[in-house]
């Protein structure tokens, strides 16, 4: 009868622990996953991350190459190989491209696109930038050595308009040029199709055209909010971004 009743205890054990193992899996906040786009860096988020970190939340910022889509992956897919429980993607940009690709690794939870690219299968940024109008972005970009960078009137006329001087100054300091092939490089399968996603639409954008933001958002089936905002939308509205980051990070 004490054997039973010894058994019968921890048996009851088990059952607590695994009711408060389940508790803390449902509950666990998942790690952020900054990724960075064409003419800027980690740093983008500085906001963000501060915010975050003082929240009890986990966050990598990545540091793209940008010499080649897959390159840009791996990056990403080092970042989360680091997490053991769940990941939340953020895009910028062309890390949009990047997280549609890393968004498909089992621990990814969803994405949150910041005026990004949302590529379906074998599209490149040159393919789905066919779907909306055409900005004036190009008059501003400065080849060289096979790399493209933006020059400095382009960050204060179609990349970062909405900052301050000095703020603009450091984007164009700080920022990491695209390899020229980098436009070309095709998307795979998109974990948009099966995940859930957010979009920040930037209303004032000038360098990805507001109207196609919203084709690809409407395409993802992506909670989107629109701010009037320039391309760099996590710098000139970092508390709006954060909002998006938090809501998508404690849904269910």
């Amino acid at each position: 009868m004490k054997t039973l009743k010894f058994y019968s205890l921890i048996l009851l054990a088990l059952m607590v622990n695994a009711s408060i193992y389940a508790q803390n899996a449902n509950t666990e906040k998942p790690t952020i996953i900054f990724v960075h786009g064409i003419w800027a860096d980690g740093s983008s988020f500085a906001y963000q991350i501060g915010a975050l970190q003082a929240k009890g939340y986990q966050v990598i910022s990545v540091q793209n190459p940008i010499t080649s889509l897959a390159d840009d992956v791996a990056a990403t897919q080092r970042a989360i190989d680091q997490v053991k429980g769940k990941v939340l993607l953020v895009g910028h940009s062309w890390g949009g491209f990047v997280i549609t690709q890393a968004g498909n690794d089992p621990k990814v939870i969803g994405m949150v696109y910041l005026a990004a690219y949302g590529p379906d299968l074998g599209e490149s940024l040159l393919a789905v930038s066919a779907n909306g109008p055409k900005t004036e972005l190009t008059k501003y970009l400065a080849p060289t050595n096979g790399f493209v960078y933006i020059s400095e009137a382009g960050v204060k006329s179609v990349f970062a308009n909405d900052l301050s001087p000095k703020q603009q100054a450091l984007v164009y300091a700080t920022q990491t040029p695209a390899f020229h092939t980098v436009f070309e490089d095709k998307s795979g399968t998109p974990a948009w199709k099966n995940k859930p996603s957010w979009y920040v639409l930037a209303k004032n954008d000038k360098t990805i055209a507001p109207d196609l933001q919203r084709f690809m958002a409407k395409r993802m089936n992506a909670k989107t909010i629109e701010i009037e905002s320039s391309h760099v939308v996590m710098i000139s509205h970092a508390k709006e971004v954060l909002n998006v980051i938090e809501a998508a990070a404690s849904a269910k």
